[in-house]
């Protein structure tokens, strides 16, 4: 029968993370608690004043084999697991000595730090937490009678509760084992990840992917959606890892962008200043400069319209000038690796404008996964991390492209790899000029890019279309000519896509026909 107070007699406490333990400990001992800890955690405590029992008195069993069994043993789970009024239970525990434990307070070997630092094989394995994870999840079963935590956060409201009801209530005591199964299954998430990803086990037969609040947030997509951000402790940097200088709370939308925007960014050289614009996942300008101010303005070119209310991203630190550029159109975000006080001071005129520094950009070769949710599954894939500048191009028309078409044929591939397929991306001296996204046929992408073209030289005051005179990328192979067709009617004059299509040799002859230059990369990039 489950009790609501349930009054706290005896503690066992092992922790890694010592925060505020010391001060925990305390009370607890001078509310009448009997304390019992292990190694660091009994010294830490005994350093206080307060009595403290060695878990090798409570067992009768030293630690041993290094630490590793020290609280696996029958008088530990024994009192964490015993239903404390069923008869048989009760004589179990009077015939073996048992003494009931009423709280539990664990948090366990750091393992994501582990992996995190890069260690070896065999000091990983080390820092897989066994003995914790058994009791939490012994103490969480048994909430009925036991109360656990996992969480130092949690401390006040356990002290709260015994100060004033001389206990812990049952909605407290099942919120807290609700959160402890929560970090085990996260904790052993990550344990299972770091074991595929280096056994290279990719038909691993469950798979689970953990992570930790960070934010609750007002909603999701759409008003009417509950949403909550919860990070993985992947160190990548990016929109998980910055710092948020400025400006209200991110939305869920706003960290989707973000997060594409800075993804597209990392893609590019430091060394060459480089900004993408983006609107709802997909970019709306990017462009490469002699400064990031110069790049801006030729990414804004674009697509003006879109640009207002985007996400910015630059590769760059951000100074004053491309700060005072940024800021004189409606801005989301704005992410970069870092930014001058003087940009800062720009920026914070906008006092809603989001400013996040990553401390450096993300690394596009790096191996990981991604995975998005079905009805009654989850897709795992590993991270697309091609790079068309670390494929070997093949000119498949008798028209090879000059040097600079080279240059931005491998810009706009750059670019089409973070576009919603199908995707055509055209770019002209290292900036894009028209980009279609997400439509159901590939000739559509590229008229409303062509389109689009128009409209943004129209509001520049240029005649014609921006796409004049300019390359073309598109995310996955031309299946007919009618795509390269309405290319060519675009103003393209060399075409970059990845080939393999049944029809190349009709679409290679079209290229030639038309007198433009065709590159075969033999990756595609789709991105649904």
């Amino acid at each position: 029968m489950t009790t609501d107070i349930v009054p706290i007699t005896r503690a066992l406490l092992s922790v890694f993370d010592k925060t505020g333990m010391e001060d925990f400990a305390k009370e607890l001992a001078g509310f009448g608690v009997e304390l019992v800890s292990t190694g660091g955690t009994a010294k830490l405590i005994a350093g206080t004043g307060a009595a403290v029992r060695d878990i090798a008195d409570l067992t009768g069993f030293p630690e041993m084999m290094d630490g590793r069994v020290k609280t696996l043993h029958p008088k530990v789970h024994g009192g964490l697991l015993a239903v404390r009024d069923n008869p048989t239970h009760r004589a179990s525990m009077d015939e073996h000595g048992i003494a009931a434990i009423d709280l539990v307070v664990v948090n366990l070997y750091p393992f994501e730090a582990t992996i995190a630092k890069g260690a070896s094989y065999d000091e990983t394995i080390e820092n897989i937490d066994i003995g914790g994870p058994a009791m939490i999840r012994s103490a969480a079963k048994n909430h009925a009678y036991v109360t656990v935590v996992v969480d130092p956060g949690d401390y006040a409201a356990v002290l709260e509760a015994i100060r004033q009801d001389g206990g812990v209530p049952y909605a407290l005591r099942q919120r807290l084992a609700a959160k402890a199964y929560a970090r085990t299954a996260a904790y052993d998430s990550v344990i299972s990840n770091w074991f595929a990803r280096t056994l290279d086990y990719n038909d691993i037969p469950y798979r689970s992917f953990g992570g930790k609040l960070a934010e609750v947030m007002r909603y999701g997509e759409n008003p009417h959606q509950w949403a909550a951000f919860y990070m993985t402790g992947d160190k990548r940097p990016g929109v998980a890892t910055a710092t948020q200088l400025q400006g209200k709370s991110l939305s869920y939308n706003n960290l989707n962008d973000t997060d594409a925007a800075f993804e597209l960014i990392s893609e590019f050289d430091p060394k060459v200043p480089a900004v993408a614009i983006i609107k709802h996942a997909n970019p709306c300008g990017v462009a490469t400069g002699a400064t990031l101010q110069e790049a801006y303005l030729k990414a804004q070119r674009c697509d003006p319209v879109s640009a207002f209310g985007g996400i910015v991203a630059l590769n760059g630190e951000i100074d004053a000038a491309v700060a005072e550029e940024i800021v004189k159109i409606f801005t989301e975000v704005i992410v970069a690796p870092s930014a001058t006080e003087a940009a800062i001071k720009i920026i914070a005129a906008k006092k809603n404008l989001r400013l996040l520094v990553t401390g450096a950009l993300a690394d596009p070769k790096a191996e990981g996964v991604t995975f998005k949710s079905l009805s009654g599954g989850m897709l795992v894939q590993s991270r697309d991390n091609g790079r068309v500048g670390d494929l070997a191009l093949k000119v498949v028309t008798r028209k090879a492209p000059s040097e600079a078409e080279l240059a931005d044929l491998k810009l706009a591939m750059t670019v089409a790899k973070h576009v919603k397929s199908n995707a055509i991306i055209y770019v002209k001296d290292g900036a894009t000029v028209g980009i279609g996204a997400g439509q159901m046929s590939r000739v559509d992408s590229s008229r409303i890019a062509h389109r689009k073209s128009i409209d943004a030289a129209q509001a520049a005051g240029i005649e014609g279309a921006l796409t004049q005179g300019s390359v073309v990328a598109s995310d996955a192979f031309f299946p007919f000519p009618d795509g390269l067709l309405a290319a060519v009617e675009a103003g393209a004059t060399a075409v970059i896509q990845p080939g393999g299509s049944m029809n190349d040799p009709a679409v290679i002859a079209a290229a030639d026909e038309a007198g433009i230059a065709m590159v075969f990369a033999g990756m595609r990039h789709f991105r649904h």
